[in-house]
């Protein structure tokens, strides 16, 4: 049952639900005490994001850092500049990355560290992973090769490691969609575990790179309640008592309010929301559709009406947002055309798709790559 709603939080997190008219009407108390427009809140100050990322780490063992749309290429430059810049490897030992199989952990050390890897064994890091594709364009493979980079001017004491989050699913031996979702269900929880391992366990600090539903303190698919089954990787972070920076990277078309804060800010800003008027604002507006809520009434989910629905404030899930620009101009990278042209690639992801029951997936696929939906 549990796992169940685990998938419904995560897999359903686009979908919007046609639920009726009505404003939400179970406000959290915390909320209550410092609604929106209230005098008390602070002007919002948007910050360089490269040194504000860095000044995290003073205070928190980890830094988890949404993505924003997965491919974005903003997102994914101002990565880069943030592994790149000198006090980046001075103050974090690992990165944690949702993009990546657990599965070939090793194989990834040993790239990492600068070993020879041929380019087929280490594409199957991210070619592997229980999702479809989208780690398969070229920014993923990039930020593997600038840790790598960065790698080469640091002291073997002092080199990044790179900690491969997804679980670890042999595709081999997946015949059916339960299979697959043996795997998938595990996502948030393996995640965690690896960081309680290798980074809390070893008084290390990491830097996350994950999709922001995987970075909220409570999920908001369950409707904020801490149930079993609907916990994300901060969300069990957050019981084991972590000390978690967690920021928020904006990249669809924003709501209103989102467009009349940052329309001055400078491009990347990043800006704290504690006490601020983004910070006070309902969460529920931060995300690109209306994300559907559930409860779990007599063993199963189930859809809850909207004037059952909580509010929280944002401040509530996430310490700051990163403002990569107005969503208009976000670019997404593109599978190239190498890459469309492997007929054995194309044949892999369409036969993944399939076996899942993904077939408008699979057209879609067909049709990024340039070729017509198979009949």
């Amino acid at each position: 049952m549990h796992h169940t709603l685990w998938f419904v939080a995560h897999t359903l997190c686009s979908v919007v639900l046609t639920l009726g008219g009505g404003t939400l009407l179970v406000p959290d108390p915390a909320f209550a005490q410092n609604p929106p427009g209230d005098a008390a809140v602070k002007p919002i100050e948007p910050e360089e994001p490269l040194r504000a990322i860095l000044a995290a780490f003073d205070s928190h063992d980890i830094v988890a850092l949404d993505e924003g749309r997965h491919g974005n290429e903003q997102g994914h430059e101002l990565r880069l500049k943030l592994i790149r810049h000198p006090l980046f490897a001075r103050r974090v030992n690992d990165i944690v990355v949702e993009f990546g199989s657990a599965r070939y952990q090793e194989l990834m050390d040993r790239y990492i560290r600068g070993e020879d890897v041929a380019a087929g064994e280490l594409r199957r890091a991210w070619q592997d992973t229980t999702q479809h594709a989208v780690w398969d364009v070229p920014i993923y493979e990039e930020f593997f090769r600038a840790v790598r980079q960065v790698n080469e001017s640091l002291p073997k004491d002092r080199q990044l490691r790179v900690l491969l989050a997804d679980p670890p699913i042999d595709w081999g031996v997946v015949k059916t969609a339960s299979d697959h979702f043996t795997w998938l269900r595990m996502r948030d929880t393996f995640g965690a575990a690896l960081v309680q391992r290798e980074v809390l366990g070893k008084q290390r600090k990491a830097l996350l790179i994950f999709g922001a539903s995987h970075l909220q303190r409570k999920n908001i698919s369950a409707n904020y309640e801490p149930l079993e089954g609907a916990e994300t990787v901060i969300s069990i972070l957050d019981r084991a008592q972590a000390k978690i920076f967690t920021i928020r990277t904006p990249t669809e078309p924003e709501p209103a309010l989102l467009q009349a804060d940052m329309a001055s800010w400078p491009v990347p800003s990043l800006a704290l929301l504690r006490g601020t008027r983004l910070g006070t604002q309902d969460a529920a507006p931060f995300w690109s559709t209306e994300m559907p809520r559930f409860a779990v009434r007599d063993g199963k989910p189930s859809p809850l009406p909207r004037d059952q629905w909580r509010v929280l404030p944002m401040q509530d899930l996430f310490d700051a947002l990163l403002y990569l620009g107005p969503a208009a101009k976000i670019t997404t990278a593109k599978l190239p055309a190498a890459v469309c042209a492997d007929t054995a690639y194309r044949q892999m992801r369409r036969d993944r798709m399939l076996l899942l029951n993904h077939k408008a997936q699979a057209d879609q696929f067909d049709r990024d790559c340039g070729n017509q939906p198979a009949k």
